[in-house]
C-alpha cells in the first residue's frame, strides 16, 4: 500500500492527530535533518490528503437543494 492510500483510509480526526504527533517531533531540537524532512512530507501528503476531503464535502454541501435534497456532483 502507498502512502496515498494510506492518506485516503485516515479519517480526518486521525489525520490531524497525526499532523499533531508530527509537529511535535519537528519540534523537537534535537531531531535528525532527514528525519525532519521525512516527517515534513509526511505532514504535507496528510495536509493534501485533508485539504481534499474537505473539498469534497464543501462540494456535496454546495449541492443541497432547497428542497433538502442532495444533488451528487
Amino acid at each position: 500500500m502507498d502512502g496515498q492510500n494510506k492518506e485516503e483510509q485516515l479519517t480526518l480526526e486521525e489525520s490531524f492527530a497525526e499532523l499533531d504527533r508530527l509537529v511535535e517531533r519537528l519540534e523537537d531540537r534535537d531531531i535528525p535533518l532527514e528525519e525532519s524532512f521525512s516527517l515534513y512530507k509526511r505532514g504535507m501528503d496528510l495536509l493534501t490528503s485533508c485539504k481534499e476531503k474537505i473539498d469534497t464535502v464543501e462540494k456535496k454541501m454546495l449541492q443541497i437543494t432547497e428542497d433538502g435534497e442532495i444533488n451528487e456532483f
